[in-house]
């Protein structure tokens, strides 16, 4: 009836159905070891090392932290290119989504608890900036089922102010540099309150619609269900009318 032999549709049909199957599992499979992931697990890796190699020699020697820095500075890097590769070759995958904000607070954690640690930074800031990155993944949670919020450029900015100033207390500066650093510092400690002040405000107003729409989406849902015995009996009443 449809046009299609039976032998096409059971036989030949059959098998590319199967090798589909196979190849898409194939996919999904390899799609964990794209080139952003591998970025990801690098940064992760990266940690540990980079905290070995700040902390070497009581951690005031100034090649041993220019080491450092650099693996820093890697990490940094790989955190700009493995999001801008996944998105644009299509390489997001739920490993990437979970791993990737982890690679980015944890490399940022650890320099700034080891500097609070080895007396360059005031722990009071390692305090702000983690207890903001922490709430603020917590509240990604507490209104994922509404909306993500994007990344605003004031976030971005922050990122950057961040990883400036903590990288410049990585290096052992001294004079000018050292002054330059407290402020560079002082800014990034600045947007890291307001923008987590700011994605309260947005988490806030996101959570409200949502719950505001499902609201009305249960009314309309019960005042449909509420129309379907009137619809019912009216029906009945108009055949009993023609009989």
């Amino acid at each position: 009836m449809t046009g299609v032999p039976a032998s096409a549709a059971g036989g030949s049909g059959a098998t590319p159905a199967r090798g589909g199957k196979l190849g898409a599992a194939a996919v999904n499979q390899a799609s964990l070891w794209n080139i952003a992931n591998l970025l990801t697990m690098a940064r992760l890796v990266l940690v540990p090392g980079f905290v070995v190699l700040l902390l070497h020699d009581g951690g005031y020697d100034p090649a041993w932290r220019s080491i450092a820095w650099a693996a820093f500075a890697i990490a940094m890097i790989t955190d700009v290119f493995d999001g801008h590769l996944a998105r644009k070759y299509n390489l997001v995958t739920d490993f990437g989504k979970i791993a990737d904000p982890i690679a980015d607070k944890a490399i940022m954690g650890a320099a700034l608890i080891c500097l609070s640690y080895l007396g360059d930074l005031p722990w009071w800031v390692t305090g702000v900036i983690l207890f903001r990155e922490l709430g603020i993944t917590l509240m990604r949670f507490w209104v994922i089922r509404h909306g993500v919020i994007p990344a605003s450029r004031g976030g971005k900015m922050k990122t950057l102010a961040q990883g400036t100033a903590v990288g410049m207390y990585v290096l052992a500066l001294t004079g000018p540099l050292a002054t330059l650093r407290f402020w560079v510092m002082a800014v990034a400690v600045v947007l890291t309150v307001v923008t987590g002040l700011d994605y309260v405000r947005q988490a806030v107003v996101l959570r409200r619609q949502g719950l505001a729409e499902q609201k009305a989406s249960e009314a309309a849902e019960a005042s449909e269900r509420a129309r379907g015995p009137e619809r019912v009996s009216g029906n009945r009443g108009g055949a009993e009318a023609e009989r």
